[in-house]
């Protein structure tokens, strides 16, 4: 069975929900900033006719937009999931150790896996901005 904690701001839930609402207000405002430079980065390639082979440079800035983006509806933190800790509390980035080793072992899966996909799609259409004709 899933670890459940709940406190006074939040519910921790392994694989789940590691992360309350000031780390979460935190990462939509980073993942909108790296979406507006992989939107960006992408019209200045496009406006000096770069080679498509240079629009790769997209994918990393996406990448993070995707993932922090994702960590904003899903409620769980990825390098919080790697690093087997949670935050709920008014400070962001003061994390508590997640004691349990199963739910740390759920935690770090989950947070490989949403890593994992979100590189993918940042990939996909990567892919596609590279075979857009110039």
């Amino acid at each position: 069975m899933a670890m459940v904690i709940k406190d006074g701001r939040g519910e921790y839930r392994a694989g789940a929900c590691n992360i309350g609402p000031e780390e979460i207000a935190q990462r939509r405002r980073m993942g909108l900033v790296f979406l507006a430079i992989a939107i960006g980065l992408a019209a200045v390639l496009l406006a000096v006719d770069a080679p498509a082979w240079l629009r790769i440079a997209i994918w990393p800035p996406l990448a993070a937009a995707f993932t922090t983006l994702e960590q904003v509806r899903r409620r769980f933190c990825v390098a919080f999931g790697m690093a087997g800790v949670r935050n709920f509390g008014p400070e962001v980035g003061r994390a508590q150790r997640i004691e349990d080793d199963d739910a740390r072992n759920t935690d770090r899966r989950t947070a490989l896996f949403m890593a994992a996909y979100c590189s993918l799609a940042a990939a996909a259409v990567t892919a596609l901005f590279v075979v857009l004709p110039s």
